[in-house]
């Protein structure tokens, strides 16, 4: 177990989000943390993570502040950060990181994920980039965003294995929210991904593809036991269609 991080560390938006999300982490969810002694107490540091459910970030937030005494930085794209509206003004007070994806600079993309491991932080990221269409919730093929923030800035890697917040909220096929009873999410943190055959390379698409494929199997080499389950022989393809069943899934 980590460090006990404080509001006054949280910053008041961060601090007012916690206020408001905790308690519903306690009331609606039974929460299992796992390998959290992987994340280091300081430094930048990248923790990847398979996507289920847009209920997610919140347990994994809670698994990072709580757990791990780390503040998490999650990345998302830079338009939720324009403009004055309450996304905005959250995301910008509680200092998120904006992803750049209108640039054509696939670096400068992550100039600001890369100069906040620099900096220190405790970055998120989920390399699939959007909830995971699979049927059964497996990990899809991942872009390359996660391999070239580690080989740009260097930070380690810490892969994170998440299931449950799919039975709270399954984007693809149960509508709705399913708050009672309360949900066992469990989340397990692994050690640093083995990136040293890809670092001080050119980042050619060869390079980010073996780096980004390292780090998925990372994390479902975690995933498998916590389901009790077998992965796919290959990993199913991004952006397959929404699934339309209205099948609601258990562990």
């Amino acid at each position: 177990m980590g460090r006990r991080v404080g509001l006054r560390e949280l910053g008041p938006w961060y601090g007012l989000a916690a206020c408001v999300l905790k308690p519903l982490c306690w009331a609606f969810t039974r929460p299992r943390w796992r390998g959290t002694e992987h994340v280091p107490a300081t430094g930048g540091v990248i923790l990847a993570s398979n996507h289920i459910s847009h209920a997610d970030p919140i347990v994994l937030a809670d698994f990072v502040v709580y757990g791990t005494g780390r503040i998490a930085r999650f990345m998302a794209k830079s338009t939720l950060f324009a403009g004055r509206g309450p996304v905005a003004t959250v995301m910008r007070g509680a200092a998120q990181i904006p992803v750049h994806r209108a640039t054509s600079d696939a670096s400068l993309a992550l100039r600001d994920a890369v100069a906040a491991l620099h900096a220190g932080e405790c970055v998120v990221i989920y390399p699939e980039g959007t909830v995971s269409r699979d049927p059964d919730k497996w990990p899809m093929l991942a872009k390359t965003g996660v391999a070239r923030l580690a080989l740009l800035s260097g930070a380690p890697v810490v892969p994170v294995a998440q299931w449950g917040a799919q039975e709270i909220h399954d984007t693809y096929r149960t509508p709705g929210l399913h708050l009672l009873p309360r949900t066992e999410v469990v989340l397990q943190a692994g050690p640093p991904v083995d990136l040293s055959a890809y670092r001080g390379r050119p980042l050619t698409a060869d390079v980010l593809r073996g780096a980004t494929d390292a780090v998925m199997a990372a994390i479902t080499d975690l995933l498998e036991p916590l389901r009790d389950g077998t992965r796919p022989a290959q990993p199913p393809a991004a952006w397959a269609a929404p699934v339309a069943a209205p099948v609601r899934r258990t562990a």
